[in-house]
């Protein structure tokens, strides 16, 4: 098995303790793979798709950032069919129904992934 270094913030790596307690994992490494392994299964599910793909994603904000999610979700509107969009205390949930060519479903998978402020994105292929 490779090693690999990976870096985060004091605050991040106390939740991660905490999460690998709570779960019963017997190491931090046996926790990132499980992670790394339900991330691999989405996109994996995703890149196999061909054609006509219909999608959910759940997906959780910061508040402060929900203008440019916004931003990001409109140059989607070719794809997303319906939204909702719920306000919490500090964080925003977004549900996106989505009816579009896989590899379009793909791009907002891959764009909601990395955008700042994003806490999680969830998906399921319809």
């Amino acid at each position: 098995m490779e090693i690999i270094s990976v870096s985060m913030d004091r605050e991040m790596l106390n939740e991660l303790d905490s999460i690998q307690k709570k779960l019963g994992f017997k190491s931090r490494s046996k926790l990132l793979r499980a992670t790394l392994d339900s991330l691999l299964n989405e996109y994996n599910a995703l890149d196999l798709r061909k054609g006509h793909c219909d999608a959910v994603f759940t997906v959780a904000h910061s508040s402060n950032r929900a203008d440019s999610l916004s931003s990001l979700l409109t140059e989607f509107e070719d794809a997303i069919v319906t939204e909702i969009h719920q306000h919490h205390k500090n964080v925003c949930l977004r549900v996106l129904i989505t009816c579009a060519d896989a590899s379009r479903v793909r791009e907002l998978f891959s764009h909601l992934k990395r955008s700042k402020g994003v806490k999680s994105v969830q998906v399921s292929i319809l």
